[in-house]
């Protein structure tokens, strides 16, 4: 490869790339540090009622819009105190996946915007869409499992706490230089490792060998499986790079990149969610009550990603 090509199909792609993806994350770590969806919670206490749920719950609901920590600090306070059955604990704990994910969301779109174009708006309408379903479930086995709201114990709101301009933009800057070095360290050598798989042939290879050997899997693009891979083995990131780099070189149709993604998302999230939540997890809660939780919540997250998933198969 002469050093004009190298240039043309890899170092200024990827120049463009990082650059977008450098914007947007910061703009959305700003997003996030200025607590966008703090208004999200005057919502809650309404939500909460629909499900037969206890102020606390509504709580706890409108602070994970903000920080997970703080809002299941109040849950394991609560619990502690036997103002939330275990019941309505796990409940609650399902019930606030939607903030949970709403808090990172801006995020995430500055980040696969940028690599997955418009694949990106069908991937996280899926996504916002399980979360919402989610939502709607929970409130419904609520109202069928809860009682009366004579039960409910009363509780507060955490006071806002002023934040200056330099602080704001100190934490933005914190969160995005950890973030960005990861996702650089992750995203540029996938980037051009997918390149240089495609241009050597094994992505043929690969079909040649999912054919043959991963009949449960035929239904999908063959070339998916290096999405999947790549989600499986590595971060977030490294399948949105690789998905980015299939649509790129027009390898796969946006369709069955999306559905990669989704499936890749389905296998590879519930042991990275224990890596990182049961740490906190455990520390919150008892161990085998914070084990429940992470079962329940992965489980729950994994089944409304298939039905949304299949619903855009089956519709596409």
């Amino acid at each position: 490869m002469s050093a004009a090509e190298l240039w043309g199909q890899i170092l200024w792609p990827l120049c463009k790339l990082m650059g977008m993806v450098s914007v947007g994350l910061f703009i959305g770590n700003l997003i996030e540090a200025l607590h966008w969806t703090r208004f999200v919670g005057k919502l809650a206490m309404p939500l909460a009622r629909i499900g037969r749920m206890c102020e606390i719950s509504a709580a706890s609901f409108a602070v994970a819009f903000v920080s997970g920590v703080t809002a299941n600090t109040m849950l394991a306070e609560a619990y502690d105190q036997n103002k939330l059955t275990r019941r309505e604990l796990v409940l609650t704990n399902l019930f606030n996946s939607l903030p949970t994910y709403f808090l990172h969301l801006p995020t995430m779109v500055f980040i696969t915007v940028p690599i997955l174009k418009s694949a990106a708006v069908v991937y996280l309408a899926i996504t916002v869409g399980a979360a919402l379903l989610r939502t709607v479930s929970i409130l419904a086995v609520g109202r069928v499992l809860l009682s009366g709201l004579d039960r409910c114990h009363a509780a507060e709101m955490p006071g806002n706490t002023t934040i200056t301009a330099r602080q704001v933009l100190d934490k933005t800057w914190k969160r995005f230089r950890r973030r960005i070095r990861k996702i650089a360290m992750i995203t540029a050598p996938i980037y051009v490792g997918v390149h240089f798989m495609h241009k050597l042939g094994m992505f043929s290879a690969a079909e040649r060998f999912l054919a043959e050997h991963m009949g449960a899997f035929a239904w999908l693009h063959p070339k998916a499986m290096g999405i999947i891979v790549f989600q499986l083995a590595a971060e977030f990131s490294a399948g949105m790079a690789a998905a980015g780099a299939m649509l790129d070189a027009g390898s796969m149709p946006e369709r069955d990149v999306v559905i990669a993604l989704l499936v890749g998302n389905i296998l590879s999230s519930p042991m990275r969610a224990f890596r990182h939540q049961f740490p906190y997890y455990a520390g919150i809660y008892k161990p085998v009550l914070a084990m429940e939780l992470i079962v329940c919540s992965q489980s729950f997250r994994v089944a409304s990603l298939a039905v949304c998933g299949a619903v855009y198969f089956w519709l596409s």
